[in-house]
């Protein structure tokens, strides 16, 4: 009698093969998900210095018309209230969550004009507490800066757009 020999199909993965699948998908997730969280609170604040950014041009009509802004001197104002077309922004900190503004008037000119938000509770932890500010001098030049975090938040200096360093 002979012997009849059946070749059998692999059926399904052993047991190491997906081993090595899951250590794989592992590594990969280790060096993503950093990786991520980086992206999102840069992310976060290159919005933060746009929304502020995009209030120079309303205000420059305003004075360049003009126009007076209500509360001149005070510098916790809402610029929801002077008109410069603030529409908010769920990263500021604050009951508004609008940025404090600053403006001082010299002899009737335009002597210093300033943003100043601090990123707030909806913001990634690394950047929570950060304070960005855009100011514009009396000549018309602005500057953006922004203040770090206190230590151990997670902060990274590469978080800052180009052209609004930390200071």
């Amino acid at each position: 009698m002979k012997n009849i020999q059946i070749n059998h199909a692999q059926k399904g993965f052993t047991l190491i093969e997906l081993m090595i699948v899951v250590a794989i998908i592992g590594i990969l997730a280790a060096v993503a998900i950093p990786q991520y969280q980086d992206y999102t609170a840069r992310t976060q604040v290159s919005r933060l210095v746009g929304e502020l950014n995009a209030l120079k041009s309303n205000a420059e009509s305003i004075f360049n018309s003009g126009g007076v802004v209500a509360n001149e001197d005070d510098l916790t104002v809402n610029p929801r209230e002077i008109g410069i077309g603030w529409t908010g922004s769920n990263l500021v900190a604050g009951a508004n969550t609008a940025p404090n503004f600053g403006l001082t008037i010299n002899d009737g000119n335009l002597a210093t004009l300033s943003w100043e938000a601090t990123m707030g509770t909806d913001a990634s932890t690394a950047v929570r507490g950060a304070v960005v500010t855009v100011s514009r001098t009396a000549n018309g030049a602005y500057t953006c800066t922004i203040t770090a975090p206190a230590a151990g938040g997670g902060w990274k200096d590469s978080y800052a757009p180009a052209g609004c360093p930390v200071s």
